[in-house]
Order: structure tokens, then C-alpha cells, then sequence
């Protein structure tokens, strides 16, 4: 089947649709959405950090809604990123892992009625890095209902942007510092800072767009992703405070399961530039306090750069007389640890990883200065609210999946999710984590190791925020952990997710030099 072949059938499927297509709505809303990389959900001001202050992020949430509960199904960039354009968890849209391997669909046939899949025995479980080719996008769909499309900043997948009537993309991870771009197939030279420059395009594509058309921009930053180079205006910001460690920085790992202990994330063992310029003889503790001061004052310098060029969009949308109209998303792509058990980067399902900033903004409908406490949304509901908004019904394959925020902004949501599953499947990759499930519920978390040695862990999030206590095997929670178990199956089942571990047992990582991802 062709990917125009398979269009047609994805959008004549979607007889469901949404509840709320046919109801009255003037304007079809222009979409602008807006993704930072490894940016965690309380790295802005408005979220409660006392040091990084974000002003342009902080307006966007007075101006909409801030979810306090917004997280990401499979905490890795690209199948992340697949998520958000397909409304499909990782193992339907195709999407596993962050480099190599090929085709997603290479050995395999997507089941559209089940919503699950057919695997040939030959099928590598952990080599898919692009999207299957019979996936619809919302780009896609929004460009075959008549919206102009354009993609700017950093893509991060193996797939070629399809559905855009204009892109320019970071190659792989870019530049900080006078980056090219591939614009609609062609190498680019910029000079600057990426994320000056990705504010530079995604302005001209709002300047130049057709007016007779509504738009879909999307606008996606480099930071704050390793190795974290600042805009030169912002270098020295932060440069005479010391940052407090989080609670947990000192912890040790010797009582969590052992595909916890053998990950290569601490901070301590951190190298990139961490290492120069370095005063001789640091003990292995000093040396992790040395990091993180590094690391961290870094990480909030490069988001000052992403706050600016939120602001001169915000800026343009108002002088354009635009914003009005304008449903305006705004994510990362995953979390991040920023010290807490002494780690960084993200992968694993405990909470620094999986929680992410999420704003929305529609003047037209939505009120503005609402935080939400009250709902779990998820990078999975992106794609399905912007197709509601823009008036594009669903394909049947995302059914499930994930759902429009619409009817929590309209304050009908009687039914909102109650638990949501995670999954994580890069292994062999970078930083040692091996594959792993889960499920988390409003107030429980339950986690599945699933290479040998098999580990699994148990948080009530209510009593244990830290998640310092893992009741797996504690008697008096058997029953508890029996009950996430059983909804771990039942969600796999009803999403399609027949997937089976590798096999692999994990081998002992030890400290290794870590390399960029």
C-alpha cells in the first residue's frame, strides 16, 4: 500500500471521529506547536522554579492552561516525538529507539482493527527507528484538509518529514553555535545561535504563509539537550549562586533492582567538557558536585534562549492580530533528571523523566489561568487534540490511544484516564537502561524490568513523592501490586502491545565513557 493509498484509508476508517466535531466553530483555529528537547516539567518559572525564570513560558500558561500531571509514554526522544505526531504509543507507530536499524515495517503489517500488530519471527524487536510507512501524521492529515504545513527546528527521526508544504530541520542533533539545516531537502548554512535561528524560521514561515489558508506550524527547539551551550548573552547568567541538590542526590542506589544500579546516567561520572579545566586531585564526590553545578546552571541557560524566542512569536501572533485564533501547544519531548538519585538524561519511568511541561492556549476556547491538577494528559493526547480543534476526524488506529483535551477545556471529562502505560525499548543503547513497562495510576506506580535479572518496583506517589520506598514485595501491598499487574496486561492487550522481551540478559555496564544521545 502507498503512503497516499494509505491516507485514503486512514481517514475514510475514522467513522468514530470525536464527539465534539460537529459542533458549531467559526474559524477553523490555526495550530502552533511548540516542543523543547529534555526539558522537564518544572523548568520554567510558572511551574514553581525558584531560579530559572521563563517570563514568555509563564505568559503562555496565564494566558491557556498549565497541566500539572502531563507526562510522556516512553521517555526517549524520537519515539516520543513519534508519539506527538501520531497519537500512537511507540510500539504502533514504530518508533523504539533514537538510531539505527531499518524500516519499521520492514517485517511487520499493522493490525488497524485490533489497533496490534503481526510480527515476523525475523523482526529485530529493538532496530525500529522511523515511522512505518502506514502511520498517518497529523501534519499529514491537516495537510489533506487544507491547512499550510511547516516544520521548523529540530525533527530527530529517521523518517523524512512527509505532510509539510515547507520544512527546515536540524540534521540529526545540531549545531548550538551556527547550524546548518536541510531546508525542503537542501543544505542550508546558518550563522548564530540554533535556537535564535529556529525563532528566525518559524517567524518567516508565519510572514510569508498563504492567507488564505489556516496554518500548523510546528516549532521545535534544540534545548536544553546535551551539552547544553548557551546563547552568548546568556554564558554568565547564574554564574555567583550555588544551585541547592535535590533531596535526593546523595541516595543510594544498592536497594533498587539491578537494571537500576547498572544504568550509566550519574552525574559523576559525567564527561564532555565537565572534566576541562578541572582543579586536579577532586575526590569522586567533589567531582559529582562540580558536575552538577556545571551541568544544571548550563541546562537553565540554554532554556533563556528557548524563553526569548517564545516571547518575539508571542510577540508577532498578538501585533498580527492571530493569537485568537490560534490553538498554541507547548511540550518538551521527555523529562529529565537533574540530580535526583544522583543521575541525569531520562529513560527510566521514575517521575523526573516521565513528567513534562505542558501548556495550551486558545483565546478563542479556552479560559485562561486555569493549572490542572485533576487530569493525566499525555505527549500520546497531542495529536488527537489538534485534529479535534482543526475539525479532521481521527484515524480508527488511534482510537485508545489517546484522547482530545477538548472535553476537559469544555468541562466535560466525567470519564478522564485513570492509569496510563509506559514502555521503554532501546536496548542494547546508550546509557545501559534496558527495556522496561509500566503503569502509573493517579496515586500508584508500578515498574517492570524486563531483561534478566527481572526487577520490578511498586511507589505510592501519595505517601512517597521521592518514590524512596518500592513496596513490590512488601506483604501488605500484595494485593496492590497484583492490581497494577493485572492492569499492565490489560492495557497491553487493549493497545495491542504483544511485544516480548529480547532475551538479552543485561550485562554489568560498569563506568563507561558516555557519548552523546
Amino acid at each position: 500500500m502507498t503512503r497516499r493509498d494509505a491516507l485514503k484509508t486512514l481517514t475514510a476508517a475514522g467513522a468514530s471521529g470525536f464527539p465534539h466535531i460537529g459542533k458549531a466553530q467559526h474559524d477553523r483555529p490555526n495550530i502552533l506547536f511548540i516542543m523543547t528537547d529534555d526539558q522537564r516539567w518544572d523548568a520554567m518559572s510558572c511551574a514553581g522554579n525558584q531560579i530559572l525564570k521563563t517570563p514568555n513560558m509563564d505568559r503562555l500558561a496565564e494566558g491557556g492552561v498549565r497541566f500539572t500531571e502531563g507526562f510522556v509514554t516512553n521517555s526517549l526522544c524520537a519515539p516520543s516525538r513519534g508519539t506527538i505526531l501520531t497519537g500512537l504509543y511507540s510500539h504502533a507507530h514504530g518508533v523504539t529507539t533514537n538510531a539505527g536499524g531499518p524500516p519499521a515495517d520492514s517485517h511487520m503489517i499493522y493490525n488497524y482493527r485490533r489497533g496490534g500488530r503481526t510480527i515476523s519471527d525475523r523482526l529485530n524487536l529493538n532496530s525500529s527507528s522511523v515511522l512505518r510507512s502506514n502511520v498517518a501524521t497529523f501534519p499529514m492529515l491537516l495537510q489533506r484538509a487544507g491547512y499550510h504545513t511547516a516544520m521548523v527546528g529540530k525533527w530527530h527521526l529517521k523518517s523524512n518529514p512527509k505532510g509539510y508544504d515547507h520544512w527546515a530541520i536540524l540534521p540529526g542533533q545540531g549545531r548550538y553555535h551556527d547550524p546548518q539545516m536541510i531546508v525542503n531537502s537542501g543544505p542550508v548554512q546558518f550563522r548564530g545561535y540554533v535556537d535564535d535561528v529556529i525563532g528566525d524560521q518559524c517567524l518567516e514561515v508565519l510572514k510569508t504563509r498563504p492567507r488564505d489558508r489556516p496554518f500548523c506550524v510546528q516549532m521545535q527547539f534544540k534545548a536544553p539537550h546535551r551539552a547544553w551551550f548557551p546563547a552568548k548573552r546568556h554564558e554568565t547568567v547564574y554564574e555567583d549562586i550555588e544551585i541547592p541538590e535535590p533531596p535526593t542526590f546523595h541516595v543510594s542506589l544498592d536497594d533498587r533492582p539491578f537494571a537500576v544500579r547498572n544504568t550509566d546516567m550519574q552525574i559523576g561520572d559525567m564527561p564532555d567538557f565537565f572534566e576541562r579545566g578541572a582543579p586536579r586531585g577532586l575526590s569522586p564526590e567533589e567531582k559529582k558536585r562540580r558536575n552538577f553545578q556545571i551541568f544544571l546552571k548550563n541546562y537553565y541557560r540554554t532554556i533563556l534562549g528557548v524563553d526569548d524566542n517564545v516571547g518575539r512569536v508571542l510577540d508577532y501572533l498578538d501585533e498580527s492580530g492571530l493569537a485568537e485564533n490560534t490553538l498554541l501547544i507547548y511540550t518538551g519531548d521527555n523529562g529529565f533528571f537533574l540530580g535526583e538519585l544522583g543521575m541525569f538524561d531520562k529513560r527510566l519511568m521514575y517521575e523526573p523523566s516521565i513528567r513534562v511541561p505542558m501548556l495550551a492556549r486558545y483565546p478563542a476556547c479556552i479560559r485562561p489561568g486555569q493549572v490542572d491538577s485533576d487530569h493525566m494528559v499525555l505527549n500520546n493526547d497531542v495529536c488527537h487534540t489538534i485534529l479535534d480543534y482543526a475539525g479532521v476526524r481521527r484515524p480508527r488506529a488511534m482510537e485508545g490511544h489517546g484522547e482530545s483535551w477538548r472535553e476537559i477545556f469544555e468541562g466535560d471529562a466525567p470519564h478522564w484516564r485513570k492509569s496510563w502505560m509506559y514502555e521503554y525499548f532501546e536496548y542494547p543503547g546508550y546509557h545501559c537502561v534496558g527495556q522496561l513497562r509500566g503503569v502509573r495510576t493517579n496515586r500508584w506506580k508500578f515498574t517492570h524490568y524486563l531483561q534478566e535479572p527481572q526487577g520490578f518496583e511498586l511507589f505510592d506517589l501519595e505517601n512517597d513523592p521521592l518514590e524512596m520506598n518500592n513496596l513490590y514485595d512488601d506483604p501488605a501491598q500484595q494485593a496492590r501490586a497484583a492490581e497494577m499487574r493485572n492492569e499492565l496486561e490489560r492495557m497491553r492487550d487493549e493497545l495491542g502491545d504483544d511485544r516480548s522481551a529480547d532475551g538479552q540478559p543485561l550485562p554489568d555496564c560498569g563506568r563507561r565513557r558516555m557519548k552523546e544521545m
